[in-house]
């Protein structure tokens, strides 16, 4: 029966499990106490802590380092379960690429290769005074590609925004002239009914004096 291993986020309980690791790898353990979040630690079905390896980072990209188990002989079976964790991780951070100094065999089989001038000059400065060859693996596009795609969303988001403004602001516009015209129509209106009114009214009068018998008055007696 393979035994079953889980690969979990150190905690502050476990620096004295992974203090005997470091030592016997011969890390600085009071540096690497003080990283303690970074790591990320494989147990065994006891519980033992057997392997640990930690992701720094900087920049939007990640440093895979101090890499150590209790036996070397548990490596195969440990790191990918570690690579996996260290994936999720990087992941959920958004992180653009991984480096590494750690140089076996596994890392470059999970894709990491020698980095190049090129490359080596997107390499955090945090970093950069670090001894030895680097390896490193792209997960996303490069930060100033990113950057560059966030610029022209912005503006086009702006441009978005100028021309709903702008509809918003010819609309309030058509809206007071429809207004202005309505208002001027019902004024219209208003004014011919009282000329209209006042019209029928002396139309009415002139009639009625047209058709009324004269006044007579009875005749005197002589």
């Amino acid at each position: 029966m393979n035994p079953t291993y889980r690969v979990r986020r150190a905690t502050l309980d476990d620096i004295a499990a992974l203090s005997a690791i470091w030592n016997s790898m011969r890390f600085p353990v009071p540096e690497l106490s003080k990283q303690i979040t970074e790591f990320q630690v494989a147990e065994n079905q006891n519980g033992e802590i057997v392997g640990a390896l930690a992701l720094q980072m900087a920049e939007r990209q990640g440093r895979i380092h101090s890499e150590g188990f209790t036996d070397f002989s548990l490596a195969d079976a440990l790191r990918p379960k570690l690579w996996e964790r260290l994936q999720s991780v990087a992941t959920n951070h958004g992180l653009l690429r991984f480096w590494t100094q750690e140089n076996a065999p596994f890392w470059s089989h999970g894709g990491l290769d020698k980095a190049d001038q090129e490359t080596l000059a997107k390499l955090p400065a945090a970093w950069r005074g670090l001894p030895g060859p680097w390896f490193t693996l792209k997960l996303r596009e490069d930060l100033d590609t990113l950057i560059s795609a966030d610029r022209e969303f912005a503006v086009f988001m702006q441009a978005e925004k100028e021309r709903t403004q702008r509809t918003f602001q010819q609309a309030r516009v058509m809206k007071i002239v429809a207004s202005i015209i309505a208002l001027a129509l019902l004024g219209a209106v208003v004014i011919f009914g009282v000329i209209f009114l006042k019209h029928s009214s002396q139309l009415k009068r002139r009639s009625d004096w047209q058709v009324s018998p004269p006044t007579t008055f009875p005749a005197r007696a002589v």
